[in-house]
């Protein structure tokens, strides 16, 4: 397991091994096209509140900032949705330079 503070975030955080299986897929490159939904909720629930907005896109909020990562209608993220999670990873501290060090 992996404790560390992330810029942005007040507490730290703990990756299990699911958790960092998870991430690592996300930072894959070329992208990774079989990142589910509930691997990536379960992930982002570590940092804040995972939730489902009235017109079904689903959303994570930290620190009362809102993201929205678009519709959960299929299994598996696009390769959009893969990518703005990425960029949200990054913009709260987590990269996949981190991720190698743990």
């Amino acid at each position: 397991m992996t404790s560390t503070l992330l810029r942005g975030l007040s507490m730290s955080f703990k990756l299990d091994h699911h958790h960092r299986i998870t991430a690592q897929k996300i930072f894959t490159h070329p992208l990774c096209h079989n990142i589910q939904w509930h691997d990536v909720a379960s992930l982002l629930g570590r940092f804040g509140e995972v939730y489902e907005t009235h017109r079904g896109n689903w959303a994570v909020m930290i620190d009362g900032e809102s993201t929205s990562f678009g519709s959960t209608r299929t299994r598996d993220l696009t390769e959009d949705q893969v990518v703005k999670v990425r960029h949200f990873l990054r913009s709260i501290g987590l990269t996949k330079d981190l991720l190698k060090a743990a």
